[in-house]
């Protein structure tokens, strides 16, 4: 099984966590993406809504486990087969709600670029923003290293 390891910087990251766990919090009581189901059973639209919300709470758990007491003991984070799909989708959920609660006045293409001076954001919105940028960064590692679909084709 592939694995990589990474070595993060705790004085760079270890802020940014914080802001990752406020937004899991938020996370646990609706979907990152909320369904538009339309004229489905509400029954069926209940139940399946559950299943996502359970899913998607499951995939952040496994994201906040990356950083337990050996990264902050060594600064090392593992992704492998076994975490690197739940840690894209949990990344996903948490980059679209940092976007929905901190990130509004930004556009796409000022989000996918960085072309933001950070140092003249407020802190909290900086904070948003550099945990936005080192969460993407994390998806491109998982996608270039361990996706084996892109690694296949």
């Amino acid at each position: 099984m592939k694995r990589i390891e990474v070595k993060l910087s705790l004085e760079v990251v270890a802020p940014l966590l914080d802001v990752v766990k406020d937004v899991a919090q938020s996370l646990d009581q609706s979907l990152a993406a909320p369904l538009a189901m339309g004229d489905l059973d509400p029954e069926f639209n209940a139940a399946w809504v559950s299943d996502l919300q359970l899913a998607q709470t499951a995939d952040v758990k496994v994201l906040l486990a990356l950083f337990d007491e050996e990264f902050f003991a060594e600064g090392v984070i593992g992704l492998d087969q076994s975490n690197a799909e739940p840690v894209l989708r949990a990344c996903a959920a948490v980059r679209l709600r940092l976007r929905e609660l901190h990130l509004k006045t930004f556009g796409d293409e000022t989000l996918e670029t960085s072309d933001v001076n950070v140092m003249e954001l407020p802190e909290p919105e900086r904070k948003a923003f550099m945990c936005y940028l080192f969460l993407a960064t994390l998806q491109e590692l998982i996608i270039q290293h361990l996706d084996s679909t892109i690694l296949d084709s």
